[in-house]
């Protein structure tokens, strides 16, 4: 398959998360979807069909050398990712305590451990893409699992529902 098929494939594959969000609606947050910040605000000011293409449409716009097959991850994705995790630290400090009011220590440490993993797994392949030649399978699977992980587990949701 060519480059430009293999990332239309991945950026309609965040499609999937979003499935959980429609099927586990009724039980939101949970540790299986804990409503990233990426679904909850445009889902906040009445856009929940809109905050369904999000990832995917944040995906195709933020790497769009992924279609013609560019190899190497650019700069800003590393800079992206660096900002993102700092903030994601910070979202759990300030959210942890309401996170345990509301929805209990077994989601807090659930999702904080899956956003530990998530976040270790794309820290390695940041370094491995650093020291080994780049190719265009490690560019379109650094960028889909960031993707991912903002469309699934990254800025969870803490406290309560408006």
């Amino acid at each position: 398959m060519k480059s430009n098929h293999w990332s239309l494939l991945a950026g309609l594959s965040l499609l999937v998360p979003v499935l959980f969000w429609v099927l586990f609606a009724q039980e939101l947050p949970s540790a299986l979807y804990p409503f990233p910040a990426l679904m909850f605000v445009p889902a906040l000011f009445g856009l929940r069909q809109a905050a369904v293409a999000v990832p995917v449409v944040l995906f195709f716009v933020w790497n769009p050398g992924l279609f013609r097959g560019d190899a190497s991850v650019p700069k800003r994705s590393h800079v992206l990712l660096l900002i993102l995790t700092l903030l994601n630290v910070l979202w759990f400090v300030v959210g942890w305590k309401d996170g345990l009011a509301m929805q209990g220590a077994k989601y807090n440490y659930t999702v904080c451990g899956v956003n530990i993993i998530c976040v270790a797994a794309l820290w390695t392949l940041f370094a491995r893409s650093r020291k080994t030649e780049p190719s265009f399978k490690s560019n379109l699977l650094f960028h889909w699992m960031l993707f991912t992980w903002l469309a699934w587990y990254a800025f969870p949701f803490f406290g309560e529902l408006p």
